[in-house]
């Protein structure tokens, strides 16, 4: 007798958790002892974290996939709170999300007025002081966003990312004796990960 292929099991479904591991799956590459403490705070192996962005890519990249704006919302839920941005003559809706490895930031999903995402990264909670960066010292991984970043240390030179979801900034900033650098940060899902440190 022939025994029958067992049904496939439903995926579980996608949930913040999964997508805070898709975040320090990003990070790992330059950091890999902050995301190692991260991850096993969120009660995850590694295997978890590589399956849940293995699961992430193929929604990405599904054919007749949910498009962005809805994607985040199947997995994040309603956003805790949307704000009106301008970019350039264009008022542009940004959904707001908690992210719990991070309690000071929320993911910021910005979306078109034709409602198609044009960004998404991370970005100091509403009302939340951020970080005192006034040297080179201040800037250590996870301690800061891009926009705090090219704030404190304007003006600041936009550069492109090594990735999808990474970004880059250029800019001159004091060491700890006063002396001038040029440096170079890296960021990833708008959290920074490292700098190099020029001049």
């Amino acid at each position: 007798m022939v025994a029958m292929p067992s049904a496939k099991r439903p995926a579980e479904p996608f949930t913040p958790l999964h997508f805070q591991l898709v975040l320090l799956r990003r990070m790992a590459d330059h950091n890999p002892g902050l995301v190692e403490d991260a991850r096993r705070g969120l009660g995850a192996s590694v295997a978890e974290m590589r399956e849940a962005n293995k699961r992430w890519q193929a929604m990405l990249h599904a054919p007749r996939g949910r498009g962005a704006a809805s994607r985040y919302r199947s997995v994040l839920g309603a956003p805790e709170s949307t704000l009106t941005r301008k970019v350039g003559d264009l008022d542009c809706e940004a959904w707001l999300f908690p992210v719990p490895l991070w309690p000071d930031l929320r993911l910021e999903v910005l979306l078109a007025p034709n409602g198609a995402v044009w960004n998404e990264w991370l970005i100091r909670a509403p009302g939340v002081p951020g970080p005192d960066l006034r040297t080179l010292e201040d800037l250590t991984p996870w301690s800061c966003t891009v926009d705090e970043a090219a704030r404190a240390f304007a003006p600041a030179r936009p550069l492109q990312g090594t990735a999808p979801t990474r970004w880059g900034l250029s800019f001159t900033a004091p060491d700890a004796a006063g002396a001038r650098r040029e440096v170079v940060a890296e960021f990833t899902w708008g959290l920074l990960q490292r700098t190099a440190v020029s001049g």
